[in-house]
């Protein structure tokens, strides 16, 4: 019996530690067999809401989609492990000319997302995940044991210069929209704005003042992880409604232009808006990860080699076209995979930025603005991910970390989807009564 005791402790053990995540108020206690049950029962018990989660259009097909435990760090098996109940998949359209033709692009570009999410609900697996377009649609799906699937847009650009596909839009499921991505769009200004001080609209342009009335008399969430701060004030001046970063951290503790400052937390606050804290380790920790890129840059460099293509940083991806952008996401993760391993076995190599690192910036948060405007996630498949959380299969390690730093099971369950929702109700019930 003993024997069997001295098992079950070692494994345990193993399982909290092979992820690094050092706490705060690391104890003995923490990494208890009680703790880690308990852990487990909330996890269980919540709902999980993940905001971001980035799709490749290949991934949905036929023979090669998300019922297939894929390449990629989201999909349905990877869901089943980690426990992740709702995925926010987005469609995502990065920056280009303000030319008619650029929109025509950006357009059909978006359309062949909401095309793939919609085959992946209605056509590939229905029976295992169903779009939610509210959150009584998302208690109600979650219940039945089915996983959730929303869909947000990450960039404005594809709205082009006609207003009405906003409506197309949400009529499609888009239920969050940010105006602007990595480039100032014809809506308006991005946060990439201040590298060089240059500016195309000093925050909306008038369609992006049109635009937001427009998401406000609509009931979709406008998402301001992207948008200049100048930007994001004039949104929040403008929109009746709160509204959501739905993949931004704290500024304070990583001094990066995606972002919030302190006084945009406290806009937020205001607002009765949602901070959605992102995995993302550029954004968690700069200092951190960029000593660990430095150290393995070559290694990638030489893995990619050895597969016959190129490794990117993504500072250097811009260069890229979106279909070469896309070539490069599908390999990217073996990339990474193959040179973590060769890293481990050498001694002293920089450490990963993990999921205590990215748990401080939620300590941060909600200490800052309150737990009421602080949630989740990840943007996983779109350069979002640490140590202990990377991949969707990871999921329980942050509900286990905030179980750690003394969080209660309704806390928990504020940060994982109470809060998030709760916008998307006061969202949707302004505009009901605008319509």
């Amino acid at each position: 019996m003993k024997s069997i005791f001295f098992f079950l402790f070692i494994l345990i053990m193993a399982t909290s530690c092979k992820n690094d995540t050092k706490s705060n108020n690391d104890t003995s206690n923490n990494d208890s067999i009680a703790l880690i049950e308990r852990a487990k029962g909330i996890h269980k018990r919540v709902i999980t809401l993940d905001t971001h989660c980035d799709i490749n259009i290949k991934n949905f097909t036929d023979s090669i989609n998300y019922t297939q435990n894929l390449e990629s760090q989201v999909n349905l098996p990877k869901m089943k492990l980690g426990g992740l109940d709702v995925a926010w998949f987005i469609v995502y359209t990065g920056q280009d000319t303000l030319t008619n033709e650029g929109y025509e692009k950006a357009y059909k570009n978006a359309m062949s997302k909401f095309d793939a999410i919609h085959k992946l609900v209605e056509d590939i697996a229905p029976h295992q995940i169903e779009l939610a377009l509210n959150s009584e649609d998302v208690r109600r799906i979650s219940k039945s044991g089915k996983k959730v699937a929303m869909i947000g847009i990450e960039n404005g650009y594809p709205v082009g210069t006609d207003i009405s596909n906003v409506e197309k839009f949400y009529n499609l499921g888009a239920r969050y929209m940010s105006l602007s991505h990595n480039g100032h769009s014809q809506l308006c200004d991005s946060n990439t704005g201040e590298e060089d001080d240059v500016w195309l609209h000093n925050g909306l342009s008038d369609l992006g003042k049109d635009v937001v009335k427009e998401m406000n008399r609509l009931g979709m969430m406008i998402d301001v992880s992207h948008p200049s701060k100048e930007s994001m004030k004039q949104m929040i001046e403008l929109s009746k409604a709160p509204i959501i970063a739905s993949h931004s951290s704290a500024r304070a503790l990583c001094n990066h232009s995606r972002n919030l400052d302190d006084e945009q937390l406290e806009w937020m606050k205001d607002n009765g808006g949602v901070v959605q804290t992102v995995a993302f380790q550029t954004y968690i920790n700069t200092e951190k990860n960029d000593a660990r890129n430095d150290a393995i840059k070559s290694i990638r460099e030489d893995v990619a080699a050895s597969l016959g293509t190129t490794w990117y940083d993504w500072g250097d991806m811009i260069i890229l076209s979106d279909e070469d952008k896309e070539a490069f996401y599908d390999i990217r993760g073996e990339i990474i995979t193959l040179a973590d391993e060769k890293a481990t076995k050498m001694t002293e190599f920089p450490a990963k930025v993990n999921v205590s690192d990215f748990v401080d910036h939620i300590d941060y948060l909600v200490k800052k603005i309150g737990i009421k405007h602080v949630g989740i996630s990840s943007d996983f498949d779109g350069g979002g991910g640490v140590e202990g959380w990377s991949d969707a299969s990871e999921t329980f390690n942050v509900t286990l970390e905030l179980v750690k730093r003394g969080y209660t099971e309704t806390e928990i369950e504020m940060l994982w989807s109470g809060n998030l929702l709760r916008v998307l109700d006061d969202v949707q019930a302004l505009a009901n009564t605008q319509s």
